[in-house]
């Protein structure tokens, strides 16, 4: 179905945007990418690996795609965790996020023009006195709890960001 027949192509109809973002552990550690300073969106900030799910992907090809050219890494087995809807506005899409996390064999990864790419304890990541979370993504200390740690329940978690005043609303 094109734009115009959905309504929302020169329309201020609300839409958003489709996008990856995984997190691969390797025994106790969790790995995270630590955006370049020229990225336009999270410079400087730490956040999984992941991004846009192209025209002719399902989310699940987008995923194994985004972790393949931002970590070097072939993962095969991804496990869904979270659906996250992070509100725009009717002038400004949202994003929606698929949240995968996958345990891969090895610490060898290939970094890439997105950022920095390291291993951080996965205890420290998980902390409530997190030693990082001044440089999480925003929306990541109240996540990854609930999708990496003791917390999550075996359930699809269902969350929505409505942006930095607002905080995040979960469901699972």
């Amino acid at each position: 179905m094109n734009l115009n027949d959905q309504g929302t192509h020169n329309n201020p109809r609300y839409t958003v945007i489709p996008l990856t973002l995984c997190f691969l552990t390797h025994a106790d550690d969790v790995l995270l990418l630590m955006g370049a300073p020229n990225k336009r969106l999270w410079a400087g900030r730490l956040n999984g690996g992941g991004g846009h799910i192209e025209a002719d992907e399902e989310p699940l090809s987008g995923a194994r795609r985004e972790v393949l050219e931002e970590t070097g890494l072939q993962v095969d087995t991804l496990s869904l965790r979270a659906v996250v809807h992070v509100g725009g506005s009717q002038a400004v899409p949202g994003d929606l996020l698929f949240v995968y996390v996958a345990a891969v064999p090895t610490r060898d990864v290939r970094p890439g023009a997105e950022g920095t790419l390291a291993w951080y304890p996965l205890a420290d990541v998980l902390s409530e006195n997190n030693p990082l979370r001044d440089v999480l993504v925003g929306n990541l200390p109240y996540l990854l709890p609930r999708i990496l740690g003791p917390g999550w329940s075996g359930e699809l978690v269902y969350a929505h960001d409505s942006g930095p005043s607002s905080g995040v609303q979960a469901k699972g």
